[in-house]
């Protein structure tokens, strides 16, 4: 069981080398700062030297480790350039109330393990490890895809120098990226293609669709007018119709036995004598000739 004081804030300290500050790293010290309902977390960062020391060359210098450090939320405190083993002193200036770290056992400097004297004193809490996230891993996705990242830099305006790049190095680097920028360009090309030809296709499936209805409309109306039922033979009836009536005679009256047809009489007058025409100028006779019935 834990005791811990309830008048103020637990004091929880946390220590690491913190290179490449990474969402592991967060994570840790997340862990830390909620393990007691009230608490303030002192996170202490080894110098570089004693990094060099006991466990290797880091990525980032100690200062930039610092400031990586003061931006975390969860950090009320960074303390510099902390010791690699915890002492009595250390833990009575800095108030500390309990030490944070993984439980794995971590041998430096001699020790199986660094932490022993905070467990056995009763001052240890442990947190939990992130899985498949750490600086080692960091940099070995990094030495593994050396070239990749080789490349990528020498595009970003690095020299050769600055990367530690031969020069027949930077000439394949360079040349490798002259080939993907090709590559690149004819899968812009391939994909511009693309999109044209689905556009044709779509325009091409539009106009067919839109020709289609108009055939439709056309025979239909052309169906409407010249079909065995349609308006243009109708009219065709019709204006047949009136034509045989306007070129065909009226019937002639017919003459009934015993009686002549009713047609206009023709003045009892001698033959060869002249009757005015209504119809002729005056001065002018019809000449009239006499039939013998």
């Amino acid at each position: 069981m834990v005791f811990y004081p309830v008048d103020r804030p637990v004091r929880v300290y946390a220590d690491g080398i913190f290179d490449l500050f990474h969402s592991g790293h967060a994570r840790a010290l997340m862990q830390a700062k909620t393990l007691f309902p009230n608490s303030y977390l002192l996170v202490g960062v080894c110098s570089d030297d004693l990094t060099h020391k006991f466990k290797g060359f880091t990525v980032m210098n100690e200062a930039e480790r610092y400031e990586a450090l003061r931006h975390c939320r969860y950090v009320d405190e960074v303390i510099r350039d902390a010791p690699w083993t915890l002492t009595p002193e250390f833990l009575e200036k800095h108030k500390i109330d309990f030490v944070a770290h993984d439980d794995i056992p971590y041998s430096s400097a001699g020790s199986d393990d660094v932490y022993k004297h905070i467990k056995e004193a009763g001052m240890f809490v442990p947190t939990q490890r992130t899985e498949g996230i750490s600086t080692s891993d960091i940099i070995t996705r990094i030495v593994r895809d050396y070239d990749v990242y080789a490349r990528r830099n020498l595009q970003r305006g690095y020299t050769a120098k600055e990367l530690n790049v031969s020069f027949i190095n930077e000439k394949k680097y360079r040349f490798q990226n002259q080939v993907d920028k090709m590559k690149e360009k004819v899968k812009n090309v391939e994909e511009r293609s693309k999109e044209f030809v689905n556009r044709v296709e779509e325009k091409s499936h539009d106009l067919i669709q839109k020709w289609e209805e108009k055939s439709r409309e056309f025979i239909g109306n052309f169906l409407e007018l010249f079909g065995p039922d349609g308006a243009w033979k109708q009219m065709f009836q019709e204006r047949s119709s009136r034509m045989l009536q306007a070129l065909s005679p009226k019937q002639s009256p017919v003459k009934k036995e015993g009686f002549l047809s009713e047609t206009p009489k023709v003045s009892e007058r001698p033959c060869g004598v002249g009757v005015p025409s209504p119809r002729a100028p005056q001065g002018h006779h019809l000449s009239v000739r006499c039939h013998v019935l």
